[in-house]
């Protein structure tokens, strides 16, 4: 289990060569948790593997917990950007179904990194890992585009954030195998369905 977050927030990269230091750094953590889990994942070993000073590394990620935030952040926004349009045929409910599932297999393929990125998350503050912000904006993003809400209400954003809440508790039941991947598909296809049914008070 990641140690809380240092009280602290990472530097921000400002010019090129410092943002390409920095998917450097996230590029070799993803590839090390996914090899070794998040509690044998060493800093320095990161910072080597990425090519930069071990103090370059802790500017930008003063812990393990910023660092597999941060991951986790470039992890959403990657399946975001490879969203496909929303077939016709297909209901709002069945759109956003299709994007948790395939999201959960998408992060199924690497599960100790998938691990790693829930674990920090989970223990990250968000007053000191400005990343999970990126983390909850994101998603939300994502699955309001795939529920085709086009001016979202209070309500729009509150049945998806519980709804990612459910995702984020069918996910680690899948990574713990107490449930089967049919059993994970029923329970989001389910929970999409009675959360995001069409409702007199939204216009949804």
């Amino acid at each position: 289990m990641p140690r809380i977050a240092e009280a602290r927030a990472g530097a921000e990269p400002s010019s090129p060569r410092q943002h390409e230091r920095r998917r450097s750094i996230l590029r070799a953590a993803e590839d090390i948790a996914a090899e070794t889990g998040l509690d044998r994942v060493q800093m320095h070993e990161v910072a080597r593997s990425a090519g930069v000073a071990i103090g370059t590394l802790y500017r930008y990620f003063p812990s393990k917990t910023h660092l597999f935030t941060a991951v986790m952040a470039d992890q959403i926004e990657g399946l975001g950007a490879r969203l496909a349009e929303v077939p016709a045929h297909e209901s709002p409910e069945d759109t956003v179904f299709a994007t948790l599932a395939g999201a959960t297999r998408s992060l199924l393929r690497r599960p100790a990194l998938a691990t790693a990125m829930i674990q920090s998350a989970n223990v990250a503050r968000a007053s000191t890992v400005p990343d999970l912000a990126r983390v909850d904006t994101g998603f939300l993003d994502l699955l309001i585009r795939a529920w085709g809400v086009e001016d979202p209400t209070e309500h729009h954003v509150a049945r998806l954030r519980l709804l990612t809440l459910l995702w984020y508790g069918v996910l680690q039941s899948r990574l713990n195998e107490r449930i089967t991947p049919e059993e994970a598909e029923a329970d989001l296809r389910m929970a999409c369905r009675l959360l995001l049914a069409p409702g007199e008070d939204d216009g949804t």
